[in-house]
């Protein structure tokens, strides 16, 4: 049993990383090299990473969506390409509805490689090529440099504020299994142990019971 909670225990950390990897936002330098509209296969295997159907996107009768993307570099030299969709007012919660005018912006700000123009773009969401997933871009700031590192304050106080309600949560269970769940199991396991004497003290008498009768049988004197 101890096996078993420890791999279910495992199992959620891994969970929640993931939810929360996939979920924070991130920033990132990059330097925006083009912008542009594509069609795009929705199927069901990667629908969960595009905005829903009441985000006001339009997919037509070949299950295609015209996605905007933007395509940047690192300052390493590797490239990565952003898309740019509504999020609407469910999931995720970041109430996009600006997409086109940051495209129009992404398109103001691109730059080659002899006159960079470094910017940091926040987005959420994984880049899974095999999938054709893309991170949704939410806002994009410029930097002064390559170098620049702007940090990323919203993902550092949501974490903050999740590893304040799971202290509080842990400090409740801690309160609610002393208080109730421990005397519970101490009266369960008292009575186990209080049937368990008397089984056992039954089963001695009754076996003394039983040795006695045979010596009558067998004739001989009680003593």
């Amino acid at each position: 049993m101890h096996y078993v909670k420890v791999v279910l225990g495992v199992l959620l950390g891994v969970v929640v990383f993931l939810f929360l990897d996939y979920a924070l936002p991130s920033k990132n330098t990059v330097r925006i090299t083009n912008t542009y509209n594509r069609l795009t296969a929705v199927t069901s295997s990667n629908a969960i990473f595009y905005a829903a159907d009441d985000a006001g996107t339009v997919e037509n009768s070949a299950g295609q969506r015209d996605v905007r993307f933007i395509e940047t570099v690192r300052p390493n030299g590797k490239v990565f390409v952003y898309r740019n969709e509504d999020t609407g007012w469910i999931w995720p919660p970041y109430f996009k509805y600006d997409s086109a005018n940051l495209h129009a912006e992404a398109t103001n700000l691109k730059s080659g490689k002899s006159d960079p123009t470094w910017v940091s773009v926040t987005a959420y969401g994984w880049r899974l090529p095999w999938l054709t997933a893309y991170p949704n871009a939410i806002a994009i700031d410029t930097l002064a440099g390559p170098d620049e590192r702007p940090r990323n304050w919203a993902a550092m106080v949501i974490c903050g504020f999740l590893l304040m309600l799971l202290a509080l949560f842990w400090r409740m269970w801690a309160q609610f299994r002393e208080r109730t769940i421990d005397p519970a199991l101490k009266s369960v396991d008292d009575g186990w142990d209080r049937a368990s004497d008397r089984v056992s003290a039954e089963a001695t008498e009754a076996s003394g019971r039983m040795r006695g009768w045979l010596d009558r049988v067998k004739g001989k004197p009680r003593k």
